[in-house]
């Protein structure tokens, strides 16, 4: 409350506007792509970094590709929105923020729930037969259709939008009465506890990974499985361990995206291409590069989707001024971009930004 105070305060005085007054055209410009592609980029791109993160983790440790990560977002995700539901039958609320955010451990106690169950009742077997990459992959195909067979019988097909609580942190007519600019900035909390809490999962995560014993021993598996069992590493740990991690990465990822925009479960199904791609183009396999590749991914979706006409018009003088939307490709296009990003980076570098694994 005290920060709106203070914006309400200050927007009788357009101080932007008194300081710069040569320079209004570039920063309604910058305003302007700060409002429909850095913000919205950083928050997708934080989306598709946590999702990476459980491809990546599940690639390095136990060494294949796990196609059903998409749909294991979509599970937790609608375990969080039930419990979501739930508590806000029972009158229970976080106030100003969403109330997702503490039906969150429902929804990562169901998702490493059925992530050990399958992992038991398919991979499992296929490991003690000691069977090609491939075969894994294949199977979590098949998982992956049964999960998203499930979601669906669950919960329906449609849009379900559960994000309560405050909708932005600023909105634009609250910034352009405080700058006296004529573009507005508007951040979504659902944005901004996006990349907050990406922020502090990450930093937990490469502590986990570098400082506590379970996390050194992920990595010597990850490293070298034949010296770490010799070393008395128990792999059945590490595998549980590996998959609660994924599980709990999905399910963040998952519900974050669904407050930035709503939950439909054919579309996590899409998530998982641009998350594949993300994790590859940063290095299959490579904590950090499952960042980068995020962030890559996300910027190049909406920078090449995004209409820059009125852009350009601030910037450009008025004989010049653009007809068309100058839009690089259309935003039905948005998921292909992460094919063709996906189709150069196997073709020109396989191993990815930061050197991981060829898939």
């Amino acid at each position: 409350m005290r920060f709106y105070w203070l914006i309400r305060k200050c927007a009788n005085h357009s101080w932007v506007v008194d300081l710069v007054p040569e320079f209004i055209d570039i920063i309604n410009a910058l305003v302007l792509l700060s409002n429909f592609v850095v913000v919205p980029a950083l928050s997708y791109g934080s989306q598709l970094a946590l999702g990476a993160l459980g491809v990546t983790l599940v690639f390095g440790i136990l060494r294949f590709a796990n196609f059903a990560h998409g749909d294991m977002m979509a599970f937790g995700t609608m375990a969080t929105i039930l419990g979501t539901w739930w508590l806000q039958y029972l009158g229970i609320s976080l106030g100003p923020l969403p109330t997702a955010l503490l039906a969150l451990p429902f929804g990562i106690a169901a998702a490493a729930a059925l992530s050990i169950f399958t992992d038991q009742t398919v991979y499992k077997y296929y490991r003690a037969k000691k069977s090609a990459p491939v075969v894994f992959v294949i199977a979590s195909v098949g998982v992956m259709f049964m999960l998203n067979g499930v979601v669906r019988f669950i919960i329906g097909t449609d849009d379900q939008n559960f994000a309560d609580g405050e909708r932005f942190i600023i909105r634009a007519q609250t910034f352009r009465e405080l700058t006296g600019l004529n573009e507005g900035l508007a951040i979504k909390l659902s944005q901004g506890l996006t990349i907050a809490i990406a922020v502090i999962l990450v930093i937990l995560l490469f502590w986990f990974l570098q400082r506590t014993r379970t996390g050194k021993a992920m990595r010597a598996f990850s490293d070298n499985e034949d010296l770490a069992l010799l070393s008395g590493i128990d792999p059945n740990r590490v595998v549980l361990v590996t998959w609660i991690i994924a599980a709990a990465l999905a399910t963040i990822a998952g519900t974050l995206y669904g407050l930035d925009k709503s939950f439909k479960p054919f579309t996590y199904f899409q998530l998982l291409l641009p998350i594949f791609a993300a994790a590859i183009v940063g290095g299959i396999g490579q904590p950090l590069g499952a960042i980068v590749g995020g962030y890559v991914v996300a910027f190049s979706e909406v920078m090449i989707t995004y209409a820059y006409k009125k852009f350009l018009k601030y910037l450009l003088p008025e004989s010049w001024e653009p007809q068309g939307l100058v839009q690089l490709l259309s935003t039905d296009y948005k998921f292909a971009i992460s094919f063709i990003i996906l189709v150069v980076v196997l073709l020109v570098r396989p191993t990815g930004i930061f050197k991981g694994r060829v898939l």
